[in-house]
């Protein structure tokens, strides 16, 4: 299935914001809202064409429970052959408030960047001194974050007014609309999204589907059946795009133009609650963060092994020196309370994440 048409907005030369290197406690937790959170949503969707079906995450509390859980257990995984050796253990690299810490790519040498959702920034975080600073504000919500071969970096806005928004190296909107009406009107919340060499970016909304912003920001849907995308992560040559859809993993082949065809199921996923941030490492392995483990896939789909993880991990990146640490990302507490906390947490890996873009 395809659809098509949508727009790019210009916001202008806006520079990111940055500030010193801090412990998490230094920042603000922020309280920032998707937009199916947001009282206005009820008067964008009576203008649409077709109203969305209502969307929630579930799991969203009492705005009164205030008191956190103790933090998640760190198992030790098995060990994969050529994947993780025996005896690793997972180590906490940054620890706060809030649902915060989506969406994380490599940054240089030891750092990592990732989006602090409710904060409506994109941090910085030196993952050998658990020291961090903001490099971009004002995201409206922003979730994951996607870094092109050519260096263009991407974040999805979550907020009311949903849209794919290009942080570098020019501040402005790739792409806010489809079929001429607001992206809120797709549905959904704008979950993950990875950014091609072309100056394109393939965009999975949960409850929304699956879509293609050309680098014009026209946004084609894709897929049959693919209602519940959320990780979405290129192949090396970024001939393949992998998505995840609930408890497996469907894969197309990219064109020319970026448009997708010949989807199918690339794996079933075996552990945790369903797919979710993804990554690839130099042999074109693909890792899928399942809410408790990440399950790892050779290229051609068949199941390697899982790498167990503390419960409420939900995205996966490699990174460190020789991106031969895996990161990954852990929510506990209660979605949208005060009792929401947030880890980075790492591993040593025998594999080495894909050097030739930053995921």
């Amino acid at each position: 299935m395809k659809s098509t048409i949508a727009l790019a907005v210009v916001l202008g030369c806006a520079t990111g914001a940055a500030s010193a290197q801090s412990p998490s406690s230094a920042f603000a937790r922020g309280a920032s809202q998707q937009s199916w959170q947001n009282p206005g949503l009820a008067a964008v969707l009576e203008k649409c064409s077709k109203k969305p079906q209502a969307f929630r995450i579930s799991g969203d509390g009492d705005a009164s429970t205030a008191v956190a859980p103790p933090p998640p257990a760190l198992p030790t995984p098995t060990a994969i052959p050529g994947v993780i050796a025996a005896n690793q253990g997972w180590k906490v690299v940054w620890a706060w408030e809030g649902n915060n810490a989506d969406g994380p790519i490599a940054g240089d040498d030891t750092k990592i960047l990732f989006a602090n959702q409710d904060a409506s920034n994109v941090m910085e975080l030196d993952t050998a001194t658990g020291l961090a600073k903001i490099i971009h504000d004002d995201t409206n919500t922003g979730g994951a974050v996607s870094r092109s071969k050519n260096g263009a970096l991407f974040v999805a806005s979550r907020g009311l007014g949903a849209a794919i928004l290009q942080l570098e190296p020019q501040r402005k909107v790739l792409a806010n609309s489809f079929r001429g009406e607001p992206l809120d009107c797709a549905g959904g919340v704008l979950n993950d999204l990875t950014a091609d060499a072309s100056g394109g970016v393939y965009l999975a909304i949960s409850g929304g589907g699956l879509f293609y912003s050309n680098p014009q920001g026209v946004m084609t849907q894709y897929g049959e059946g693919v209602t519940g995308p959320n990780g979405i992560i290129l192949s090396a040559d970024e001939r393949t795009l992998y998505v995840t859809n609930g408890p497996a993993m469907v894969a197309f082949d990219v064109q020319a133009d970026g448009s997708l065809v010949n989807q199918r199921e690339f794996a079933k996923l075996r552990s945790g609650q369903g797919g979710d941030g993804s990554a690839i490492d130099s042999e074109g392995r693909v890792y899928v963060a399942t809410g408790s483990a990440a399950d790892v896939f050779a290229p051609s789909g068949e199941f390697l092994g899982t790498i167990d993880g503390p419960d409420g991990m939900h995205g996966v990146a490699f990174g460190g020196r020789d991106k031969k640490t895996l990161f990954g990302i852990v929510f506990y507490g209660g979605w949208g309370t005060p009792s929401a906390r947030n880890q980075v947490v790492g591993i040593s890996t025998i594999a080495q994440g894909y050097t030739g873009r930053a995921k």
